[in-house]
């Protein structure tokens, strides 16, 4: 048996190189009971020294994707907002950071649009009105 390096310093490639290796153990195991995992990035890195693996598991919808309750809910009521339901996952900058659509909860009624900062996934609450002018701002791909 060989024994395996010990890692000293977390850089950001040995983290995703340990989560791809996390994921796929994660996923045979969610196999073995009809469900799927995915990953959904990391949280809370400390340079060098930890982070936070998150994995999503979920039952399947029936297209065979994962079923995710805040896409599901932000179809819902997303017109109602003023927002389109395809802008689930949408992301948009404000000039100086890059934020990404995760939800809607309408018992927020000031602000009610989940968002995560990309690089980091920090969660922030803006308002709808807010969150369709700047979708609206967005260069075309």
């Amino acid at each position: 048996m060989t024994k395996n390096k010990s890692i000293t310093r977390l850089t950001p490639a040995a983290c995703r190189k340990i989560q791809a290796e996390m994921l796929e153990a994660c996923r045979k195991v969610a196999d073995k009971h009809g469900l799927i995992a995915e990953d959904v990035g990391h949280r809370n890195m400390d340079p060098g020294f930890s982070f936070e693996p998150a994995f999503r598991v979920s039952i399947p919808a029936p297209d065979g994707t994962a079923y995710n309750l805040e896409k599901e809910m932000f179809a819902i009521f997303a017109e109602d907002y003023g927002l389109r339901p395809d802008d689930f996952g949408a992301e948009f900058s404000t000039g100086r950071e890059r934020f990404r659509i995760t939800g809607i909860d309408p018992k927020r009624p000031k602000y009610p649009v989940s968002v995560e900062r990309v690089p980091d996934r920090k969660g922030f609450k803006f308002t709808a009105e807010n969150v369709a002018a700047l979708l609206k701002d967005q260069p075309t791909k």
